[in-house]
């Protein structure tokens, strides 16, 4: 009985949707590059622990446990309007000043503005998003993003 349990679970981790972590990337920026880089290790160093842990017991996770496997989404495109407001609330809630993300930005409504007037000039990179748990960090803080990517919410 607890095979055939344990082989469910197996399942359903396996089939479950993975968190998305978006780079904002800009090529010509060395910044951007070792982001990438970062992020790049971090998913590959996730998706090996991910196959080890499939077979051990869970039970033992911390409340905060280790976010597994993720798909990492590099986009060099500036975001639409919905998702610069999602990300202006993410970090705004950091203590992050709309500025840090588009040039010049006084809020939220002045950097949408700037975003669609000025496009890709204003949007301010690199920049990481974790859309499930609701945190971004601007520029290339290697520290930062790594704690990102480790840190999950998910706790099933």
């Amino acid at each position: 009985m607890f095979r055939l349990w344990h082989a469910n679970l197996q399942l359903l981790h396996q089939h479950k949707t993975l968190d998305v972590i978006t780079l904002f990337h800009k090529p010509s920026l060395p910044s951007s590059t070792r982001v990438l880089n970062v992020l790049r290790t971090a998913s590959a160093t996730a998706s090996e622990t991910a196959t080890e842990d499939q077979a051990s017991d869970h039970a033992h996770h911390a409340k905060h446990q280790q976010r597994g496997e993720f798909q990492l989404d590099v986009t060099e495109e500036p975001p639409t309007p919905d998702q610069l407001r999602t990300i202006l609330d993410y970090t705004a809630a950091q203590g992050v000043k709309p500025s840090a993300i588009i040039q010049g930005a006084r809020d939220q409504e002045d950097a949408l503005r700037r975003l669609k007037e000025h496009g890709d000039s204003s949007f301010i990179r690199p920049l990481v998003v974790d859309w499930i748990n609701g945190k971004a960090v601007v520029g290339d803080n290697e520290s930062e993003i790594l704690r990102l990517v480790r840190q999950s919410c998910d706790l099933d």
